[in-house]
């Protein structure tokens, strides 16, 4: 285990109040930009010891909590992607770079249907917390590296495996060239991060909608996931008239892929398909956009 150098920690976002905040404009005069991210993750039942976080709540093998997250990948993705295609629906796959090598038909869906894919880690059992900066940006690289192989693209976006983090990650990402980063929880739209992270874009992925918080953590009843959803949408929407928001949508198959609680995700997706003041898109075309039509501007942020 590496202790953490708290003197070494930099604050990535730009610093309060934010003195130049850009006018976002998104295409078609949309006043929210939406993408959706289901997080398609690898868990083992026997992963590495991980110094500061254990992971399984259960003494090994946690049977109960291993194979409701493999529910994800063996039915809740089917039902999931049937969703997407009825809507019409492309977004960006959080993904955990084992699957490529574990589940890869799994990964083959979102491929095929033109699905953009970010890195999130190798294993969503292997956390960053505790590592050395070296362990860290190996296996970040790889990651990338794997899930770019099996994409044929280069990964151009990043969320941290479990949420977990170090004082070096947002180094590692600028060194590796991450453009753009779903792990700053902030704000309601884009923005570029401090200088020392280049041109790095911060785009929304809001775990208030996020069904392991809403449905798994804070128990609500399907009907009021649908509603909270909805709220936000609306109120963002609203917003959005005076300079554009985003939307990002987290998901996990293992939850909304369940029978009890598809049918949110398909009031979801109608609910988005109906109006015509949103951009669906995936988290990359929102991050190269704002790059484009925002160029300079740093919402008043300062070197660290």
């Amino acid at each position: 285990m590496t202790s953490m150098d708290s003197s070494r920690l930099t604050w990535p976002v730009a610093p309060w109040p934010v003195s130049d905040r850009p006018t976002i404009r998104w295409p078609n005069g949309a006043r929210v930009a939406f993408w959706v991210a289901p997080n398609v993750e690898f868990y083992e039942i026997s992963p590495p010891s991980n110094p500061v976080r254990a992971a399984w709540p259960r003494p090994a093998p946690d049977i109960l909590n291993v194979t409701a997250r493999d529910y994800g990948n063996r039915v809740g993705v089917w039902r999931c992607i049937d969703i997407f295609d009825r809507y019409g629906i492309v977004g960006s796959v959080s993904l955990n770079s084992a699957m490529c090598r574990h589940f890869p038909h799994v990964v083959d869906l979102f491929v095929e249907r033109g699905w953009e894919l970010l890195c999130h880690g190798d294993y969503n059992t292997r956390y960053l917390f505790g590592r050395s900066r070296e362990d860290e940006k190996a296996l970040i690289k790889n990651a990338c590296a794997e899930i770019a192989e099996f994409g044929g693209r280069p990964v151009e976006g990043f969320l941290a495996p479990a949420l977990t983090y170090t004082e070096h990650t947002f180094d590692i990402l600028t060194e590796l060239g991450i453009s753009y980063t779903l792990d700053l929880f902030d704000r309601d739209e884009p923005y570029r991060l401090s200088p020392r992270y280049g041109e790095m874009v911060s785009v929304p992925y809001q775990v208030e909608i996020n069904d392991f918080h809403a449905l798994t953590a804070q128990g609500l009843a399907g009907e009021f996931y649908l509603r909270r959803f909805r709220n936000h949408l609306d109120r963002l929407c609203l917003e959005g008239e005076q300079s554009g928001r985003v939307v990002g949508l987290p998901l996990h198959p293992y939850i909304i892929g369940q029978p009890q609680y598809v049918w949110v995700l398909e009031e979801m997706m109608a609910y988005v398909r109906q109006r015509d003041d949103v951009w669906i898109a995936t988290a990359g075309d929102i991050a190269r956009h704002f790059r484009a039509t925002t160029a300079g501007s740093r919402q008043g942020a300062t070197q660290s």
